[in-house]
């Protein structure tokens, strides 16, 4: 009997269900609560990694910042590795490991920062989870500002003595017996020759435009520089006078812009000693730009001011008018009329390539050369070679680093876009 009863009392307990529930979310509530808190450590290892990310970009992009690219690397490196710290120091017992690695090619310079931290959990250490890994990596590129030296070259030849525009041609046409547009600058006439009637009369010539837009390129340099000595200038003629005429130096090269500026004043139409001396052939570019070659040492990389890059800014209006006898193929006078050895033509590019070749830019602006309509000189020796004559003045320059402008269009405005174009080519071609 008593044996039947126990045998009925274990079959009720065995089929029992009551309380199943509150048992099962016992037993459900441990990795509830571990999920849950895992959720929450791994948000704030999330937040703790966006903030070391920001501190990784600051480090990065301070090294490849201006200041920082004028040190070395190693000051460089030891200034990122101070900001992130910095930065991080909230988190500075979480962190495993720091680098920043920098490199230098040419202008240009990279930064790597790479972090690793371990953040301690506090919920899913229940279930194992002692830390979270984060880790990072910030890259940074820049370009460093170039130190350039620029050395103007102006044509100063009896040509530029042309009215600047139209109108002043105009003028000087109606005002002159030989209906002649040119301003020259005879000594034997120093009182009465067509430069005083042009200044007599307000008319500009091509030189005076010249002039004044050098001194503003000064302006421009200098308020463009970002760098102590970044920028240096020197200018050059082709000559005070045709006879004996020669390489002359308006200012060597210097950092002081403004005194630079000063110097510019000088530069003047070039003078002749009488009408037709030497059968007027004072422009003698292949003479000029060999003396220029000599005149510009070797480039650097623009990474300092002892390793400037070195730009040569050529601004005529591109027609030759020398003796030239040569029978050479790379240096006879491709116009040369018989029985004379007085050659003009456009610029022979040969020059130009001499001088490209040692890694120095040119920079050509091209004055248009206004055709004369009225005057037989023009005719006869200029206008049958009259349109290779803006050709041959860009393949004198370097890629990208030519310019046309008409006189009337602003020569001024002309130079200082050619002057950026310059600098930004430096920035991008490194």
């Amino acid at each position: 009997m008593r044996i039947g009863a126990l045998r009925r009392a274990v079959r009720s307990f065995r089929s029992d269900r009551s309380g199943n529930v509150l048992m099962l979310f016992a037993f459900a509530l441990v990795p509830i609560l571990a999920l849950a808190g895992g959720v929450i450590d791994y948000t704030q290892a999330a937040n703790v990694r966006i903030q070391l990310n920001a501190a990784a970009d600051s480090a990065a992009l301070a090294a490849v910042s201006q200041a920082a690219m004028l040190k070395s690397i190693a000051d460089s490196k030891a200034d990122a590795e101070k900001i992130f710290d910095a930065n991080a120091v909230s988190y500075k017992s979480m962190l495993a490991s720091r680098t920043v690695e920098i490199t230098n090619v040419g202008l240009s310079r990279s930064a790597k920062v790479v972090y690793s931290a371990n953040y301690p959990t506090h919920f899913a250490s229940f279930v194992g989870q002692a830390k979270v890994v984060v880790s990072g990596t910030s890259s940074a590129a820049g370009a460093r500002a170039p130190f350039i030296d620029f050395f103007l070259l102006l044509d100063n030849s009896p040509s530029m003595g042309v009215a600047a525009t139209d109108d002043d041609i105009k003028v000087m046409v109606a005002k002159t017996s030989d209906k002649c547009a040119f301003a020259c600058h005879q000594m034997d006439k120093a009182t009465s020759d067509y430069y005083t009637l042009a200044k007599s009369l307000g008319v500009q010539m091509r030189i005076d435009v010249v002039r004044t837009a050098s001194q503003q390129l000064m302006d421009t340099a200098k308020s463009t520089a970002t760098l102590t000595g970044q920028y240096r200038m020197a200018a050059y003629t082709m000559g005070a006078s045709c006879n004996g005429k020669t390489l002359t130096t308006i200012q060597s090269i210097t950092s002081d812009l403004t005194a630079a500026k000063s110097a510019a004043s000088a530069i003047d139409l070039m003078t002749i000693p009488y009408a037709n001396f030497d059968s007027d052939q004072c422009t003698d570019f292949n003479t000029t730009l060999t003396s220029m070659n000599a005149v510009i040492s070797n480039p650097g990389d623009g990474s300092s001011a002892s390793l400037p890059q070195k730009v040569l800014y050529f601004v005529s209006d591109g027609v030759a008018d020398y003796a030239n006898s040569s029978s050479a193929s790379s240096t006879k006078c491709s116009q040369k009329k018989s029985g004379t050895t007085r050659c003009q033509e456009p610029i022979n590019t040969s020059f130009c390539k001499t001088i490209k070749d040692r890694g120095i830019k040119i920079a050509v602006l091209y004055t248009t050369y206004l055709p004369l309509p009225t005057n037989d000189w023009y005719n006869d020796w200029i206008k049958p070679f009259s349109a290779k004559i803006p050709t041959n003045m860009q393949a004198c320059a370097s890629p990208g680093l030519y310019f046309e402008v008409s006189p009337s269009q602003g020569i001024a405005e002309a130079m200082n876009a050619l002057f950026q174009r310059i600098v930004t080519k430096a920035y991008l071609s490194m």
